[in-house]
Parts: structure tokens; sequence; C-alpha cells
């Protein structure tokens, strides 16, 4: 069992910065691949950025590479994610999540259905 806390939303100007961050209790955090997830109303949960267990692979949607970055601490069970560049289009509730594939997995899901666990959702507005 894993549980989420995010925090670190807010609203922010256009070409502004964010850094938001997941708080992980629980006993699997450090073995599991871990993903931060955006949805607006009217629209899907998508992937923006995903990290394997041990942080050495990451991986990043098209529309956020190179603005975002994901990191994680498996010694203090956090994970985090630093906005650059914000523009308009990132507003929307951002979920920290960990995937339910076996443990130690080199793999990153981007689906939500292949994440078990979910935190609250942290709103992030940028204005234009």
């Amino acid at each position: 069992q894993v549980q989420l806390v995010e925090s670190g939303g807010g609203l922010v100007q256009t070409g502004g910065s964010l850094r938001l961050s997941c708080a992980a209790s629980g006993q699997s955090f450090s073995s599991k691949a871990m993903g931060w997830f955006r949805q607006v109303p009217g629209k899907e949960r998508e992937c923006v950025a995903g990290i394997t267990w041990g942080g050495d692979w990451t991986y990043y949607a098209n529309y956020v590479e190179g603005r975002f970055t994901i990191s994680r601490d498996n010694a203090k069970s956090t994970l985090n994610l630093q906005m650059n560049s914000l523009k308009p289009e990132d507003t929307a509730v951002y979920y920290c999540a960990a995937a339910g594939r076996g443990e130690y997995s080199p793999l990153i899901p981007t689906a939500p259905d292949d994440y078990d666990y979910w935190g609250q959702g942290t709103q992030v507005t940028v204005s234009s």
C-alpha cells in the first residue's frame, strides 16, 4: 500500500515556475515506478512525466519535455515535478501516482490503468 499527498500547486503567470511535491507513505514507494498526471474537465487524465523506481529513467510527454523535470528521493519517499516556462494550457489538476506493476520494474507505464495508487490532486493555474 502507498498513500500519496501532493502539494505545491497554485496560480502562476505565463512563463513562471512551480514545483510540485508528492509525499508518500507505505513500504513499497521505493520499488515502484511513479508518474505525474494531469486532468482538465471533460478530458481524460494524461501522463505528463514518469520515472523508474530507481530514478534512472524518465519519460516526458512531448508537450512538456524541456520544461518539466521529474525527480524522486527514495530515502525521503518524495516525488517532485519542477515545472518551468509554464503556459496557460498547462492549467489542470495534477496528480501523482504509483504504478501497480511488479516491483523494481524497468518500465514506465503511461496509462492511468497501470497505476494503482493516486494522490488527491493539486490545482495548477497558469494565467495569460
